[in-house]
């Protein structure tokens, strides 16, 4: 039997088109799922802020780990690596192209931030995820490994522009220096994976546009940040009302 063309392969690594985001599993009762379920995703062409391509890299010794081992394990485990207090929602089967899953991560005065990210693309040596509208960030952020004089090369770059103009305002008083710390210490906690305890993570920062999008600047009303702050202060509320549904739905 012939083999398969080559882009007829390449073509099963893509997420299909889609509408809208499905979460399409069940979550469990801590996590919440306010700012993914029937959202659009969130380009990089339909972001507010500047434009920035982040690339953080650690190169791990010869015969630590092969590339496609390492990404291997990487999306198995992905959520194991991240720091302490956020929480990744993701299918039990790893990450695979057009799966969502539900982010809730750590966000000041002890709320947390829900969000999510779809699998636009998964190969053996890579991988990408996009968000959903409301996210931080438009654009798309991508996973990958690659051989480099014999060592192993691990790589995060971002390509993205704040969604509206909160959070344009909120990475410049230190939104950008977090994002830099979840990632460096992301990349440690994977070296540590691999036996190394002593991985220096580097960071390059790039604005390749510096033009804010006005016309985007309406994109605040969906703001996930906003929103999950709202759902945090009605939390008495949800609390008096549950016995209330409890009874409706036995009568």
């Amino acid at each position: 039997m012939a083999d398969e063309p080559k882009a007829a392969r390449d073509a099963s690594n893509w997420a299909k088109p889609v509408s809208e985001l499905r979460v399409g599993r069940d979550l469990p009762s801590d996590a919440v799922n306010l700012n993914v379920e029937g959202k659009r995703l969130s380009g990089l062409a339909g972001g507010f802020g500047k434009m920035w391509q982040k690339t953080y890299r650690v190169v791990l010794p010869a015969g630590a780990v092969t590339p496609t081992e390492l990404v291997r394990v990487w999306k198995e485990r992905f959520p194991e690596f991240w720091p302490p207090g956020n929480r990744f929602y993701g299918p039990l089967t790893g990450i695979a192209p057009g799966e969502v899953a539900v982010l809730n991560l750590a966000a000041p005065a002890r709320t947390k931030l829900s969000t999510g990210i779809m699998v636009l693309y998964a190969d053996e040596e890579s991988f990408s995820f996009m968000n959903p509208e409301g996210h931080m960030f438009a654009g798309m952020i991508t996973f990958s490994a690659a051989e480099e004089d014999g060592a192993t090369a691990v790589q995060i770059q971002a390509m993205i522009r704040a969604s509206d103009p909160m959070y344009e305002v909120a990475m410049a008083l230190g939104g950008h220096r977090k994002e830099d710390k979840f990632w460096h210490e992301t990349l440690c906690n994977l070296a540590k994976a691999f036996g190394i305890a002593d991985a220096e993570p580097t960071m390059k920062k790039v604005c390749v546009d510096r033009k804010r999008q006005w016309r985007y600047a309406r994109n605040i009303r969906r703001n996930a940040a906003i929103r999950s702050g709202l759902y945090t202060m009605a939390a008495p509320v949800r609390l008096i009302a549950k016995p209330f549904k409890r009874r409706k739905q036995v009568a």
